[in-house]
């Protein structure tokens, strides 16, 4: 006789952080397609120190509150996320070609960066568009072409990258 969830050791498998990721991989679908993203908790994705991550279309973060809350009202939060749709429609329409330019991005950072990362992740060019624009609540309608800052900023040196975002006080 068939079930519908299967259980291991008293929880529900089909419950587990990293069934969501899956369901959110395998249902996704192209960045032009989607105009709103839901927001939902995880925590296996979303880790302590951040309070939100855009995956296959969808936010994710470490709170119930701040995902009911990102599912009622745009806010700057929300503004940052649907940047980076924006930023993955601008990668040729396609979540992996933006995750894996994302990751060679990060990669370089990451080996200039000895304190464990945070530093390459805010040096991210993708990360520099979405918090540079993250408070102007018209940037995505007056990005015509979509957004490419993230282009000029993989241009920039890692220490004018670094001056930018002290300078605008994002660290």
């Amino acid at each position: 006789m068939p079930q519908d969830n299967v259980n291991v050791r008293g929880w529900d498998i089909m419950q587990h952080p990293i069934m969501n990721l899956l369901t959110a991989i395998l249902s996704a679908k192209r960045p032009s397609r989607i105009k709103d993203m839901p927001a939902m908790t995880n925590t296996f994705l979303c880790r302590k120190g951040f309070s939100g991550i855009t995956f296959f279309g969808r936010i994710y973060t470490n709170n119930q509150d701040v995902a009911d809350s990102l599912n009622r009202e745009y806010s700057v939060m929300k503004n940052h996320e649907m940047i980076h749709l924006r930023q993955a429609q601008n990668t040729d329409n396609n979540w992996f070609r933006y995750y894996l330019l994302y990751i060679v991005q990060w990669l370089k950072g990451i080996r200039l960066d000895r304190k464990g990362g945070r530093l390459a992740y805010y040096l991210n060019p993708f990360e520099m568009e979405a918090y540079l624009n993250e408070n102007d609540m018209h940037y995505l309608d007056e990005a015509d072409n979509g957004t490419c800052g993230w282009r000029k900023y993989c241009k920039m040196t890692f220490p004018d990258r670094y001056k930018l975002m002290r300078k605008s006080g994002k660290i």
